[in-house]
């Protein structure tokens, strides 16, 4: 029996994971999430140069933003440049001031996240970088970086063992026809080299994870089955298996360069089977961490580090911090983002306050994408009843069969796989219309601002 059948036959016994919402109502969701989407991330913002200091005895998780890259993936949407050294090593001496002006505001920090872009171009940068930030915040407990598979062995890399605690690995696929399409498989080099490399690095850092995506053009069930059963082999600290988010910037870029007829996405594709078969195959060696992210313990770090804290500081151009009910954007140009920390400022450059409501149903989508709602958190933190404050929220996943009370723990409600599988929507379709944020942010760029 193959490796991918296997991972049908072990999906096949562990059923429990069945998602039986209909199709009908995951679309409703989803066009539900993009009417919101729509209103509360339009950039209405205002003017900004500045963040507040800290409330005491709040939590806050920093967020430090990489954007540059060797080459630029069809799929991505994040924040990026095309790598040139001069410019990259300008950045990081930025950044590492910026940091400087969080601290004289008073901020410290349990945990570091690092994504990018590609957060090691330069990984003396990025080492030096690390270091500082463990100086000035010495309350760090973990910090955690994306990385590529292309230089995970080298030499150079190991000036990040044991300044990284949680190493984040972007992967996709390890099937050659979709590493092919995405432009990945004559960046990163074959499906098995890859794995080698990941197999070399996960003896080098606390927690290695891998990032996969789900939902590509020509992605079948057994391609699928294929890549679990795959990671079962590799058996990573941790696995996060997103779903493929197409936004219009994404189409674009596919376009461009695989042709005028280019779709990345599998419109045939039957989320609720692939996502049933992902929760299955992982079933008994991993925990659920979140809606898509899996771990060898229930109580590490992962990828959704908005998940992990109420309030998040962002640091480096194109960054995005949630701070008291408030969001701040930092320029996404390079030169406006270099000159204001040169003249003393920080990286803001405008703002966006959100009412009660909105940020209710802002903390009820990651209480769901977390799995798992509080209702003391909701209670104490903002002295709202679930049941009345969100009562088309909570009605609509009790009728789906998406919640149910914690047989250890009266005040929570934890998520059924049906709960889970609109976890996963409602933060896919989030995440998306943050990527049609950045591509409305990034449109006005000028060749003088990169």
């Amino acid at each position: 029996m193959s490796l991918a059948e296997r991972a049908l036959n072990n999906a096949a016994i562990h059923n429990a994971a069945e998602i039986t919402t209909p199709k009908w109502m995951l679309s409703s969701m989803e066009s539900l999430m993009q009417h919101y989407t729509k209103r509360h991330l339009k950039m209405d913002t205002r003017a900004c140069d500045a963040i507040p200091a800290p409330i005491e005895g709040r939590k806050y998780t920093l967020y430090m933003h990489i954007p540059f890259c060797h080459t630029l993936c069809s799929f991505c949407t994040f924040h990026r440049f095309l790598f040139k050294e001069e410019k990259a090593r300008a950045y990081f001496a930025s950044l590492r001031q910026e940091m400087h002006m969080a601290k004289a505001l008073g901020y410290d920090f349990e945990e570091l996240y690092i994504g990018g872009g590609t957060t090691t171009v330069l990984v003396d940068e990025l080492a030096k970088t690390i270091e500082l930030a463990k100086t000035l915040f010495p309350a760090i407990k973990q910090v955690s970086c994306e990385s590529d598979p292309l230089h995970l062995t080298s030499t150079e890399f190991m000036q990040l063992h044991g300044l990284v605690d949680r190493l984040s690995v972007g992967v996709q696929s390890f099937d050659r026809d979709i590493l092919a399409r995405t432009d990945r498989l004559e960046k990163f080099g074959e499906p098995e080299v890859v794995f080698e490399k990941l197999a070399r690095a996960k003896e080098n850092f606390p927690i290695l994870n891998v990032d996969m995506i789900f939902g590509f053009d020509g992605q079948t069930t057994e391609v699928l089955a294929q890549d679990m059963a795959t990671l079962r082999k590799l058996n990573p600290r941790q696995i996060t298996t997103y779903p493929l988010m197409v936004s219009d910037l994404t189409k674009r870029h596919a376009a461009t360069k695989i042709g005028t007829k280019a779709n990345l996405a599998n419109i045939n594709q039957d989320i609720r089977k692939d996502y049933a078969l992902i929760l299955n195959s992982l079933r008994g060696d991993y925990e659920q961490l979140t809606a898509w992210s899996f771990g060898k313990s229930n109580d590490e770090g992962f990828d959704e580090y908005v998940v992990n804290a109420d309030d998040y500081l962002g640091l480096g151009s194109g960054s995005f911090s949630f701070l008291h009910d408030n969001l701040y954007v930092n320029s996404f140009s390079l030169r406006r983002y270099n000159e204001k920390i040169a003249n003393g400022k920080m990286g803001v450059e405008s703002s966006k306050a959100y009412d009660r409501k909105a940020v209710l149903q802002y903390r009820f989508l990651l209480s769901m994408f977390g799995g798992r709602l509080s209702k003391r958190y909701f209670k104490e933190g903002y002295d709202a009843n679930l049941y009345t404050a969100l009562t088309k929220e909570m009605a609509f996943m009790h009728a789906i069969g998406g919640l149910e009370t914690d047989p250890n723990d009266a005040d929570k409600l934890q998520a059924t796989p049906n709960g889970l599988m609109m976890g996963l929507l409602m933060m896919k379709n989030f995440y998306t219309g943050m990527d049609n944020v950045r591509a409305e942010l990034r449109r006005p760029l000028k060749a003088s601002d990169m």
